[in-house]
């Protein structure tokens, strides 16, 4: 089973964590089931940036994104060569490490956080 390590992330997950990944299910959705609160306003649609990660091991991993994820990842906060949309991206057999961004487009926040 692979395993996503979270960065310290101040609020999301200050501590950092390592969690065991369902391979074929998105890191989002691998995020939400482990209680690491990630954004996804948009549901996981692909239609907004709150949920972007950026991939610093296991990368090449992952399938490349498509023009519709590439075309969203242009207005993400924090932009890397290897961003991508965590709702996007699905964990394969692969270990991953990942950095939630500090800031994402939502200004404001549900739940008053």
């Amino acid at each position: 089973m692979p395993k996503i390590r979270v960065l310290p992330h101040e609020t999301i997950c200050p501590a950092g964590a390592v969690i065991d990944a369902a391979s074929g299910k998105s890191i989002c959705e691998n995020l939400l089931e482990h209680g690491i609160e990630i954004e996804h306003a948009c549901e996981m649609s692909c239609a907004c940036t709150t949920c972007h990660v950026i991939v610093r091991e296991g990368f090449d991993s992952l399938d490349p994104s498509d023009e519709d994820e590439d075309d969203l990842l242009d207005k993400a906060w924090g932009l890397t060569p290897t961003s991508r949309l965590s709702c996007q991206a699905i964990v394969k057999d692969h270990d991953l490490v990942i950095e939630i961004p500090k800031y994402s487009i939502n200004q404001v926040k549900e739940g008053g956080r």
